[in-house]
C-alpha cells in the first residue's frame, strides 16, 4: 500500500506559476498510475492529468493542456504538477491518487485510483 502527500499548494494572482508535489512512501511511486485531481467549492472533484506507469504517457484536461506538465521523479519517489499561467477558474483542492490498472493507461476517473492523498489548496486571484 502506497501513501501520498501533497505539498506546494498556495496563493497566487493570475498568471503565476505553483508546483504541486505528490511525495509516495510505502511503495515505488513508479508501482503506480499516478493522477491529480481537482475539487473546486460546490463542484465535484475532477481530473486534471495523469502519468501512466510504464512509458511516461500522459494525459490532460482540455482546459489545462499547454499550461500544466506531469512529470515523476523516481529517485525522489515523487510525481509532480508544474501549473503556469494559472487562472481564477483553476483554484481549488488538489489531490494525488496512485491506481494500479494497465501499465501505459492513465485513468481519467475517480473510479481508476484506488489511493488519494490528502490534498493541497490552490487559490488564484485575479
Amino acid at each position: 500500500q502506497v501513501q501520498l502527500v501533497e505539498s506546494g499548494g498556495g496563493s497566487v494572482q493570475a498568471g503565476g506559476s505553483l508546483r504541486l508535489s505528490c511525495a509516495a512512501s510505502g511503495r515505488t511511486i513508479s508501482s503506480y498510475a499516478t493522477g491529480w485531481f481537482r475539487q473546486a467549492p460546490g463542484k465535484e472533484r475532477e481530473f486534471v492529468a495523469g502519468i501512466s506507469r510504464i512509458g511516461g504517457r500522459t494525459d490532460f484536461r482540455d482546459s489545462v493542456k499547454g499550461r500544466f506538465t506531469i512529470s515523476r521523479d523516481t529517485a525522489k519517489n515523487t510525481v509532480f504538477l508544474q501549473m503556469n499561467s494559472l487562472k481564477p477558474e483553476d483554484t481549488a483542492v488538489y489531490y494525488c491518487a496512485a491506481g494500479s490498472r494497465g501499465p501505459f493507461y492513465v485513468g481519467m476517473s475517480e473510479g481508476e485510483y484506488d489511493y488519494w492523498g490528502q490534498g493541497t489548496q490552490v487559490t488564484v486571484s485575479s
